[in-house]
């Protein structure tokens, strides 16, 4: 017989004087039973997540990304936008406006570079890569292509980073650069010659610690370099300002 959801039995027994008793037995509640069994499992469940994300936060602790100090070396590859601001004056030999200015294209092109600390503070960055831009003459209703030259633009700065911890890693540096032209190709019955030199630079960046080693970069120079343009032979000129951007972004290593 049935109640709710307990299953009573009776049962008679004889004792020795010959009487009868009845006996009743009550079945263990089943749903109790399975209430107790799901509490167990999400007990269980529930150590076991904890266990996990315990030592999800120990193997990232491990692998976090940490600021470079002192003797850390970083590398870092980039992708470079160099983009001059030139537009100065074509003049004759003599001296007299011809009404034509130059005109220097951008470059996109990789570069590396590379990041010494001496003290958790002060680094020294070099910076390798080489572009290649197009030059032209422009005023009025010309604008024809003059020449395409290879740079090889090394800059080195002396960099200040004011923060020691974290996943951020701001710097401001400054320092000195070198124009070196090769591998020029004269355009349209025109021929260049381009002087080299050296400039000065200024930069802003960051590191952005991403994972373990490796970090986000993002890096603005401004470049200051002067170099005088000859014009088939000297009978043109212009004392050209190229005074470029240098915009990158990348990632880096600390070793």
């Amino acid at each position: 017989m049935s109640q709710g959801s307990r299953t009573l039995l009776w049962i008679k027994v004889c004792d020795p004087a010959g009487s009868h008793k009845a006996l009743t037995l009550r079945r263990p509640n089943s749903r109790s039973q399975n209430v107790g069994d799901k509490t167990m499992t999400l007990k269980t469940v529930s150590l076991a997540a904890l266990g996990l994300l315990a030592l999800a936060g120990s193997a990232q602790a491990q692998d976090a990304w940490r600021t470079p100090q002192a003797g850390d070396w970083l590398i870092t590859g980039r992708i470079t936008d160099v983009a001059p601001t030139a537009d100065d004056a074509i003049t004759t030999s003599a001296g007299a406006p011809t009404g034509l200015a130059v005109d220097v294209g951008d470059s996109i092109m990789p570069t590396l570079g590379f990041t010494y600390f001496f003290t958790d503070h002060w680094a020294v960055e070099g910076i390798l890569g080489t572009t290649r831009h197009e030059i032209r003459a422009q005023g009025g209703a010309t604008d024809v292509a003059v020449h395409e030259t290879w740079v090889l633009p090394p800059v080195v700065t002396v960099q200040y980073r004011p923060m020691t911890g974290g996943r951020f890693s701001p710097y401001v540096g400054a320092g000195v650069n070198a124009m070196l032209f090769y591998g020029g190709d004269d355009q349209n019955g025109f021929t260049v010659d381009l002087d080299d030199g050296l400039g000065y630079a200024a930069q802003v960046g960051a590191d952005i610690g991403l994972h373990g080693p490796w970090s986000l970069n993002v890096d603005v120079k401004k470049v200051w370099f002067n170099t005088n343009a000859e014009i088939n032979g000297g009978a043109l000129e212009s004392d050209v300002n190229l005074d470029p951007w240098v915009v990158s972004i990348g990632i880096g290593r600390t070793f």
